[in-house]
């Protein structure tokens, strides 16, 4: 029984959102079982998957927090 853990940072996809939404939780489901069933022939039935929305503070690459990491490589910096 496979578990497959998604994280995704907790804001929209468009500025007047602050949360991925219930159809798009749905896709990301249904695209990770399958590709769980393509991959390892595992059954969609026995593929559990969690998505975890992280909080924007709480997300990081590059050595900075995700907002200064996106200010940076909007001003060509990065």
């Amino acid at each position: 029984m496979p578990i497959v853990t998604v994280q995704v940072t907790r804001e929209g996809t468009t500025p007047d959102r602050t949360s991925v939404t219930p159809e798009e939780k749905a896709a990301i489901i249904a695209g990770v079982s399958q590709v769980m069933f393509d991959v390892l022939n595992k059954p969609l039935e026995s593929t559990y998957v969690v998505i975890e929305e992280v909080d924007l503070d709480n997300w990081g690459w590059g050595g900075l927090p995700t907002v200064q990491h996106r200010k940076k490589k909007a001003e060509g910096i990065a």
